[in-house]
């Protein structure tokens, strides 16, 4: 029985994913704190740059089929 409680105190298998999912849980809440305080600018702020990104994309797909014209 000792030898058994001994293996299972050293056994670290699994410890790995433990520690992601700690990880993940700091990300998720560090998100929604984030979130909380900017009380929805930072949404604004995000799709603002998507639509930069997009229009610029845009642009470069218009310009790419002129000049193969």
């Amino acid at each position: 029985m000792r030898e058994t409680l001994n293996r299972f105190i050293h056994d670290e298998s699994g410890q790995g994913i433990t520690e992601y999912g700690a990880i993940l849980a700091f990300v998720a809440i560090l998100v929604a704190v984030v979130f909380a305080i900017t009380q929805g600018a930072l949404a604004g702020a995000i799709s603002k740059a998507f639509s930069s990104v997009v229009k610029q994309l845009n642009a470069l797909s218009d310009a790419a089929a002129s000049a193969s014209s």
